[in-house]
């Protein structure tokens, strides 16, 4: 509150042109008019705030900054200008003044051109109308904005606004993304990431801002050349930096980790046991000189994986569940055999259908041919058959494509259980944990029983 005396009126007076001399609008004759109602309603402490050669459409002005400063230092009761106009031109700007400034610190507003007053009960009410309209107003650009963004990425061009995807540029002129000089980072923080490293080790090994940023660009598929807008991806609107099935192995890699809370870790299994009498997560314990691992409901310090507090499974010794493990993933090498596998039929496949497509597309273009030379109607229905047959072939490839990705993950996989026989002892236990990650869903311990469920 103002201790040093009472609250004055603030008489506020905009110009903007010299052309405002002739419309009434000069500051002495707005000085006037305010010094008039100032003396029809007695009000005998004012001051006059001026803002001269100052447009109306922001409030980046001098003055009625220092007015808004007195305002919230409680030293004005009340504003008063001539016309609404001269506080702001802007809506926006005006009802922020109203709901922003003058409210909250109780201060009146008074237009007299309008026979505007917040004190009465027909200015409140008017604030209302006024925000109900800027509401509307910031609706429709915000609509127009959305509508604006829809248009440019359905013509295959980049949003516009925010920032530009890690390892891409803006190239204004084609109004598209193009790869830059940390395209390869993002080539890198993808490979890293598929043999074991964690978002907070890439993080401290690039040049990015932590371990979200990482987690951001793992996630986003603008790294396959597409644009995702308001649910809908938009295809080959830039040039790629990932191909498609590295991507979905990081997606499956992301979902595999957020399942079973995988860290970096020192132990072997950590993330894949599973407690088999009440399904809560196992977690290894320093045991004296060795290691067990047992049942999170048994550890009460952590209530959220807590599945049953009275669950009995035993304790096992981590070792012993690592050899049996091994021993059984080693046993199923064998029987992964080398010869190749029908991934490189599905390929053949795809070729084969392209072929056909392209074929398709040529025979159509021979027949607008003929028909632009002869005009015989009869053609232009040969030419619909085709066209459906082409595009009943387009959709034969996109199925082709889709099953193609899912034998090639699936081939990844059993190459990767075929080798770890003879790799093994040479990998780092990160490459360890890895390798087993990728072919093994889950480890259920229950009692003496020890159930591997393989991803294959």
């Amino acid at each position: 509150m103002n201790r040093k005396g009472r609250r004055r009126t603030a008489l506020y007076i905009r110009v903007s042109t010299d052309a405002q001399f002739e419309e009434g609008y000069s500051v002495d004759a707005q000085k006037e008019k305010l010094a008039q109602y100032c003396k029809l309603k007695d009000i005998e402490s004012y001051e006059y705030y001026i803002d001269g050669g100052w447009s109306g459409s922001n409030i980046e002005r001098p003055e009625i900054k220092r007015m808004i400063n007195d305002i919230i230092a409680d030293r004005i009761e009340a504003v008063v200008v001539y016309k609404l106009d001269r506080l702001s031109r802007s809506q926006k700007d005006t009802v922020f003044l109203l709901e922003d400034v003058f409210i909250p610190h109780n201060c009146a507003f008074i237009s007299l051109n309008e026979n505007f007053d917040t004190s009465t009960p027909y200015g409140k009410a008017m604030i209302g109308i006024l925000s109900v309209f800027a509401q509307l107003e910031r609706e429709n650009i915000r609509e127009r904005t959305r509508m604006g963004m829809y248009e440019r990425v359905h013509s295959g061009l980049w949003m516009g606004g925010g920032r530009v995807p890690f390892g891409y540029d803006y190239d204004r002129d084609k109004k598209t993304l193009v790869p830059n000089e940390k395209a390869e980072q993002v080539r890198q923080i993808y490979d890293l990431y598929l043999k074991g490293y964690s978002t907070t080790q890439l993080a401290s090994m690039f040049d990015v801002s932590g371990d979200q940023h990482v987690a951001a660009i793992l996630d986003r598929i603008t790294y396959l050349g597409r644009i995702s807008f308001r649910g809908e991806v938009i295809e080959d609107t830039h040039e790629p930096i990932i191909d498609e099935v590295t991507w979905l192995k990081v997606q499956e890699e992301r979902q595999k980790r957020a399942k079973h809370g995988v860290s970096s870790s020192a132990y072997l299994l950590t993330g894949l046991l599973v407690c088999g009498r009440c399904g809560a997560k196992m977690r290894y314990q320093k045991w004296g000189k060795g290691l067990k691992i047992y049942c999170y409901s048994q550890q009460k310090s952590k209530p959220s994986l807590v599945k049953d507090p009275c669950c009995d499974n035993i304790r096992y010794d981590a070792r012993e569940v690592e050899k049996a493990v091994l021993d059984d993933v080693f046993c199923k090498t064998k029987n992964i055999s080398a010869q190749k596998s029908a991934s490189s039929v599905n390929i053949s496949a795809g070729q084969v259908l392209k072929q056909k497509y392209d074929a398709a597309v040529q025979k159509i273009k021979r027949l607008y041919e003929l028909y632009a030379n002869d005009g015989n109607e009869i053609l232009l229905e040969t030419i619909e058959e085709n066209k459906k047959q082409l595009a009943d072939i387009a959709k034969a490839i996109e199925r082709e494509e889709k099953t193609n990705t899912a034998a090639r993950e699936l081939e990844y996989k059993r190459k990767v259980l075929y080798n770890l026989c003879s790799l093994w002892y040479n990998m780092t236990v990160m490459e360890q944990q890895r390798a087993l990650r990728t072919c093994v869903d889950r480890i259920i311990l229950d009692g003496e029983n020890i159930d591997i469920v393989y991803s294959l």
